[in-house]
């Protein structure tokens, strides 16, 4: 199916439509098949912990050395805006064949470093492997979320919370099926993460397509399979038996010693967990599918050539600044210059940075904090497993629920960001005053609160800034997160760590050896920081909440469903022009 724009203004998505149930159902099988086998790289971004041991004893690496190769990492995984910009022009698939290449390149090179089949790579070029295997994730996740979110404009919140949250139970699933397949080879898993995910991709490739778009259901109007959402809510219950199954597995394996023929029995119910939802949405796509290539056909033979918009078109000078500083309505398609020097992006960038960065400096830190507070390692343990169960659960959450408030009750969706940071503060207050017991309660609110961010950031850029180029703008909003994770986690939490070890051992920071911090002061002036910045990120949507109010008060979808009623009023005037013809 031909990738179709429209240009102008508060077109449907900026001209990417959808059939709701074909075109969404290619893609949505697509997003189980992501977590079931597992597709995307971002299972591996999240399961370095599990590799980095090997990567460092392989190759005598120093720990400081290690820590860079995480940064070049995460500096991968969000830094996504060459994918961005290459969906804007080419189709999807194209997208996801380059993620699937860019992983088997990434993390091969990095399997042929440590099993020593190729000379010792120097530091930089290590952290190139690491940064464009890692950055496989934004492609696969623009080529796939990015797509469903066009075909899906009314329902976005339920669409990104749904398979942001399979994005967060991959790095569980990734864990469990390589303990399933491989033992505790740790060579192997890397080994794992470069094949399996890009041959998932490349066979899944052409299930992720931009659809025409049909209305939405009205009241009094059959349901059928291309207009009810049903499909949405098998895919929600299917991913939280999935999830109960995991956190339960995962208490138990972190209690019991499983042989491996037990990890093996386990990852076979794990993946008949992934079949019902693809099944039941195969047999509305296939139906859908013949629907939508007799609509394009149509189109295309009716439609005429329009001239481009001024927004496509070149500008020099003094009016391309005007153009850039003169942004249209909220809600409409802006350009990408105009949607990044607008201020709604502005507050909502720092908010992200003070939220996602503290809540990311708590995640990679709870083992040391844990060790600092005397929790023993078994429970340590568990609870930093269970932060991606957590994590899907924030997202689900997020997604769906400030869906339904929306649609309901016209709760804007910066609203309930300031919710989620605040409560997020809890967390973070429970950390720095080390309340007894109280870093089970803690880790639940951090993954939580960390994975409600996402759905509802990528949820405002698009209802805020229009779908044109989303692809780019979507990308955009993830580089707030390596900012925020390097400003709190690196320059407040690390340094202020480094500087409490060193005072407990009478040593300096430049001295030889690990040095363990103990004691609740070891993180505690750090979180209090972080504490407050995640109060100024809250304060500072306020003001997204202030500026945004008149939007969310009105339907933000209604052009969507005008521009999908257009459509059959547009067949109908063409086949009456057909006719008078013959």
């Amino acid at each position: 199916v031909r990738r179709r724009r429209v240009h102008g203004g508060g077109g449907a998505g900026g001209g990417d439509g959808a059939v709701r149930a074909a075109g969404g159902a290619g893609a949505l099988v697509h997003g189980v098949r992501l977590p079931a086998h597992p597709l995307s790289a971002s299972g591996a971004t999240y399961i370095f912990g599990l590799y980095s041991k090997v990567l460092k004893s392989a190759l005598g690496y120093d720990q400081q050395t290690l820590n860079t190769f995480a940064f070049f990492k995460d500096l991968g995984a969000n830094v996504g805006v060459l994918s961005g910009l290459i969906n804007e022009v080419t189709p999807p698939w194209v997208v996801l064949a380059i993620g699937a290449a860019m992983n088997l390149v990434g993390y091969l090179m990095i399997y042929l470093a440590i099993d020593g089949r190729t000379a010792r790579p120097p530091v930089w070029l290590m952290c190139v492997y690491i940064c464009v295997g890692a950055n496989s994730q934004s492609f696969t996740n623009t080529g796939a979320l990015v797509t469903c979110v066009k075909n899906f404009p009314e329902s976005r919140g339920a669409v990104l919370g749904l398979l942001k949250g399979f994005v967060g139970l991959s790095g569980a699933i990734f864990t469990q099926l390589y303990i399933a397949i491989y033992g505790d080879d740790a060579k192997s898993l890397v080994l794992l993460v470069a094949w399996l995910p890009a041959a998932v991709c490349i066979v899944f490739v052409h299930t992720v397509r931009i659809m025409p778009h049909r209305p939405v259901r009205r009241r009094g109007e059959e349901e059928t399979a291309a207009t009810t959402s049903d499909p949405f809510y098998c895919f929600l219950y299917i991913s939280m038996a999935l999830a109960t199954y995991l956190l339960v597995m995962i208490v138990v394996q972190n209690q019991l010693e499983l042989s491996h023929p037990e990890y093996r029995i386990k990852r076979e119910l794990e993946e008949s967990l992934l079949v019902p939802p693809t099944v039941t949405v195969e047999k509305p796509a296939a139906q859908l599918q013949m629907a939508a290539k007799t609509e394009t056909k149509t189109e295309d033979a009716t439609s005429a050539p329009t001239a481009a918009s001024p927004s496509s078109s070149s500008c020099f000078g003094s009016s391309c600044l005007k153009e850039m500083f003169s942004p249209p309505a909220q809600g409409e398609d802006y350009t990408i210059l105009q949607a990044l020097v607008s201020v709604d992006m502005l507050v909502l960038f720092l908010a992200t940075i003070c939220g996602v960065g503290g809540t990311l400096t708590a995640i990679d830190n709870m083992g040391q904090i844990g060790q600092s507070l005397g929790y023993p390692p078994k429970s340590i343990k568990t609870f930093i497993s269970l932060i991606s169960i957590w994590n899907y659960a924030g997202r689900v959450t997020a997604g769906f629920a400030s869906e339904a408030v929306l649609a309901r009750y016209k709760f804007p969706r910066p609203l309930m960001l300031t919710l989620v940071l605040l409560l997020a503060c809890v967390g973070h207050l429970l950390i720095a005053f080390g309340v007894p017991q109280s870093l089970y309660a803690a880790s639940v609110v951090i993954g939580f609160c960390f994975g409600a961010q996402w759905p509802l950031l990528f949820a405002i850029i698009s209802e805020l800034f229009g779908l044109k180029y989303y692809s780019t703008l979507y990308n955009f909003g993830s580089v707030a997160s390596p900012i925020g994770a390097y400003a709190l986690n690196v320059r407040v939490a690390g340094y202020l760590y480094d500087v409490e070890a060193a005072r407990q051992h009478g040593g300096t920071l430049d001295g030889a050896g690990d040095k363990t911090c103990v004691g609740v002061q070891c993180f505690k002036l750090a979180f209090l920081i972080i504490t407050a910045a995640t109060v100024a990120g809250a304060l500072v949507s306020l003001l997204l909440v202030w500026r945004t109010r008149k939007f969310y008060r009105s339907d933000i979808y209604a052009k969507f469903r005008d521009a999908a009623d257009g459509e059959p009023r547009k067949e109908a005037e063409s086949s009456a022009v057909n006719g008078s013809k013959e």
